[in-house]
């Protein structure tokens, strides 16, 4: 449901990516790993338009995007959980979950209760500035924010950095029942190898700009963590 085909993208004159060719069957939960500053947030940024330039295809539903605005591919059904978490901090969390609403698929206005379902504890802070809470419930605040989109396929770039250790098996769980309960399909830019392989069905390694490995998850062995992601 989601195909890229031959992607290059730039920052300014400088090609990010190269050549990017990989596609994600609808719920499907696919891993996006590799060492810092390969190229993974890179891709994120290209599927939703935020690039200073792309060439190649991408396709959504078998429609061409690629030359699509960045809230017509939300409002196509893509929400993004940037890196950072990219909250309002200034704003309440019943606002920042209202912010999402702007690009709902289906023209919803009010905030989908079921979203608590997830985050039972931002119900409790629905008065609280976002930028007062902790640093696992803003992360929690940015996934409930991209669900209120009603998203087709969620991109979430490493979603446990900087959360405290004891949040980061509750954020890996929500995730995993994010996909399997709403079948929205996740594309997961991810440092832990551990949760890639318990979660995800597919993984794509990228390397240097370009997708170095793919495959199913069973065939994420040692021998390619070591050649790809060790330090």
């Amino acid at each position: 449901m989601l195909e890229l085909a031959s992607v290059d993208a730039f920052y300014g004159n400088i090609r990010a990516l190269q050549d990017v060719s990989l596609s994600v069957d609808a719920g499907e939960f696919l891993a996006v790993l590799g060492r810092n500053g390969v190229g993974k947030t890179t891709l994120m940024r290209a599927i939703l338009g935020l690039m200073d330039r792309t060439t190649g295809s991408i396709r959504l539903d078998s429609q061409e995007i690629g030359r699509w605005r960045t809230d017509q591919r939300a409002r196509a059904g893509i929400a993004y959980v940037p890196q950072g978490r990219g909250i309002l901090p200034r704003f309440s969390v019943l606002d920042n979950l209202r912010f999402g609403l702007f690009a709902n698929t289906k023209g919803r206005r009010e905030i989908d209760e079921g979203v608590f379902e997830f985050f039972p504890a931002l119900r409790e802070h629905l008065s609280r500035l976002g930028g007062n809470l902790s640093g696992g419930q803003q992360q929690q605040l940015a996934i409930a924010r991209a669900l209120m989109v009603e998203p087709k396929v969620m991109l979430l770039d490493e979603p446990t950095e900087g959360i405290q250790p004891n949040i980061v098996e509750e954020i890996e769980h929500i995730i995993s029942r994010i996909n399997a309960e709403r079948g929205i399909t996740v594309i997961l830019v991810e440092q832990s190898v551990s949760f890639a392989r318990r979660a995800a069905r597919r993984f794509v390694i990228m390397n240097k700009g370009s997708v170095a490995a793919a495959g199913p998850t069973a065939e994420l062995d040692d021998g390619l963590v070591h050649r790809y992601m060790a330090v």
